[in-house]
């Protein structure tokens, strides 16, 4: 790997001394890395630099500079602000710490660390300049391996000079270590615009088919599994067609077919199939750290099979399906399912309209008897509350506004309409809802208020 490193070299003079002092204390940093080339290789960790303060209120009695309309659960007295973050974030709840980049200069971002309970700076990384537009953010995920918890930017470009070629073209990926902010660079080549998910142990790079390679947060290693060695199982013909890699597991990459989906060398979702549903005919709709969430088919003449589907939570290690709801068939095929989230201490799961208690292995779908006005779940905390919206397009528009705010005590069920000015939490951590919104100057903020009692 070809590696540019700039550091400004020390000057005697009490001039330049006291410039350099002046710069450190308004927050300038003058290391950039600006390392190219080498696919599958890694750089070794560096240590992180101290976070700046971009903040305000955190850790002191003012509390956050601005009190937004938002559920009571959450005390606007009590919190913190950020304001220029990045479009994406990323959590590790295990450390309590909340992820964001932010730009240096017209061409350079870093990765800054905050302690989402108070706001208070954790640490930061070093400004890069990211492959691609200058202009646009690059990507930010987080994921879990070991019980150790990761950070990682990724951008997409070429270092060559000939927009036709594709031969110098590769992911390049920032992995930082959650708790300190250790850093590891690595480069894998690629040909065309990837797909880049964190959701499980490994960073999966694929093209939405049957190409992709997993990165090693804690190592850098690269693994790549060529289309031919997928693990297609044994007498399923229908699982060579449409065949794509979904995501990675604690046991292998997940992957997917026409009638079916399985875990490289490990389990088979006929094998898998949840009480009264049709064994060929699980989809996998979303992954998360430790779970897949299913759609199957009813079997054959059971009395809503024409009607309803079932939706499963499974065990991503074993397959095993954890507990089961059931929705009403879309009247046309979504493009896109659900995506699932989370509760920080993993008893609450939500996608769309499903919710799921994994500890009592409950399942609800929330939509009227005749499958309309669904319900859009955002949030969802270790309380058991969900927030979401009614005639929402999707978790991104209710979010932002869209629809009608509600929340759902997911122990009965029972939704419960929001004024219709209130604003969903987007996460919650550490005792804190994360909120996201835009000022007038089209800045972007992050505002942290703690959960009363």
């Amino acid at each position: 790997m070809r590696q540019r490193i700039v550091r400004m070299a020390l000057v005697a003079g009490a001039a330049v001394l006291g410039l350099l002092i002046l710069l450190t204390a308004l927050g300038g940093d003058p290391d950039e890395d600006g390392a190219r080339g080498g696919g599958g290789r890694s750089g070794e960790g560096s240590s992180p630099a101290t976070a700046g303060g971009t903040n305000t209120g955190p850790g002191t009695g003012a509390g956050p500079a601005t009190r937004l309309t938002v559920p009571s659960a959450y005390d606007t007295g009590r919190g913190w602000e950020i304001a220029g973050v990045s479009p994406e974030y990323a959590i590790a709840h295990a450390t309590g710490l909340l992820a964001y980049l932010e730009r240096v200069g017209d061409d350079r971002y870093r990765v800054r660390a905050v302690r989402t309970a108070t706001g208070e700076p954790a640490w930061s990384g070093p400004p890069w300049r990211p492959l691609g537009s200058p202009d646009d953010f690059p990507h930010l995920v987080s994921l879990t391996k070991d019980d150790q918890q990761f950070f990682v930017t990724w951008s997409y470009g070429r270092t060559g000079e000939d927009p036709l070629s594709t031969a110098d073209s590769f992911v390049s990926l920032d992995v930082y270590a959650a708790a300190d902010g250790t850093r590891r660079r690595v480069e894998v080549p690629w040909a065309e615009a990837p797909i880049v998910t964190g959701g499980g142990p490994g960073v999966v790079i694929s093209d939405g088919r049957t190409r992709s390679a997993v990165v090693a947060p804690d190592t850098g290693d690269v693994t790549t599994v060529p289309p031919a060695r997928l693990g297609h199982p044994k007498g399923c013909a229908e699982c060579r067609r449409l065949t794509e890699v979904r995501g990675m597991t604690a046991k292998g990459l997940l992957v997917s077919g026409a009638r079916g989906f399985w875990v490289r060398g490990s389990w088979f979702s006929r094998d898998r199939a949840p009480a009264g549903a049709d064994p060929a005919s699980g989809v996998p709709a979303s992954v998360t750290s430790g779970h897949v969430l299913a759609r199957w088919q009813q079997r054959k003449g059971a009395p809503r099979a024409a009607t309803h589907d079932i939706w499963a939570v499974h065990d991503a290690r074993t397959g095993k399906p954890l507990v089961r709801a059931e929705c009403h068939k879309p009247a046309i095929e979504p493009g896109e399912y659900p995506r699932a989230s989370v509760s920080p201490g993993g008893r609450y799961l939500i996608a769309g309209n499903l919710a799921f208690d994994l500890d009592e292995r409950t399942g609800r779908c929330f939509e009227e008897a005749d499958g309309t006005k669904p319900l859009t779940l955002a949030t969802v905390t270790d309380r058991g509350v969900a927030y979401g919206a009614t005639s929402a397009r999707s978790v991104a528009d209710a979010l932002n506004g869209g629809g009608n705010p509600i929340a759902v005590n997911l122990s009965t069920g029972v939704p419960e309409a929001l004024a219709g000015s209130v604003r969903l939490p987007a996460a919650e951590v550490a005792g804190v809802g994360v909120f996201r919104w835009t000022d007038a100057r089209d800045l972007p903020h992050l505002t942290g208020y703690r959960t009363r009692g």
